[in-house]
């Protein structure tokens, strides 16, 4: 083989390397970029949840629904992102990313679940079955604190790995 052949071999695999680093760079730009909006969707939608919860508990049941009907909006909606981070990008995220993934979204679908239990407590409570009602909400309330186990998990890997989160 000659040497001039070798210089273009060496120089398409430079830079085919030099593409997939800077692939992998923009892949984690774009999840760094796409968090703090999704962030900014789980912190509404827990102010909307406990707005929710102390319509609720005021009888003001229409705007209570109104309430948790936008958090479980913003709950889904965050999921939704992430759930389409963590497959588009999974070959690019590191260890940490992805435990920070998982938390997440585990810390969501809890939340959806107790926005869906909240919600079926004001209907109970609305119509006067307040013993169904209150397992309803007893039942949003349980789901919620276990949802902070997830929640604290996420924040301590922040807290751990801060060069990873920009």
């Amino acid at each position: 083989m000659s040497s001039y052949s070798k210089l273009i071999i060496f120089i398409a695999v430079l830079i085919l390397v030099s593409l997939a680093i800077v692939m992998i760079d923009s892949s984690i730009d774009n999840i760094n970029k796409s968090m703090p909006e999704i962030s900014e969707s789980i912190v509404q939608a827990d102010k909307e949840y406990n707005e929710s919860v102390d319509l609720l508990n005021d009888k003001n049941y229409e705007e209570a629904r109104v309430k948790a009907i936008s958090a479980g909006d913003n709950y889904n909606n965050s999921l939704k992102q992430l759930q389409v981070i963590r497959d588009k990008f999974d070959n690019d995220l590191n260890d940490v990313h992805k435990e920070y993934m998982d938390a997440t979204i585990t810390e969501l679908e809890l939340k959806i679940k107790a926005v869906d239990e909240l919600k079926q407590a004001i209907d109970y409570l609305q119509d006067y079955y307040n013993y169904t009602g209150s397992s309803h909400a007893t039942e949003a309330n349980d789901l919620i604190y276990s949802s902070l186990e997830y929640q604290q998990q996420r924040n301590q890997i922040i807290q751990e790995n801060p060069e990873l989160f920009i």
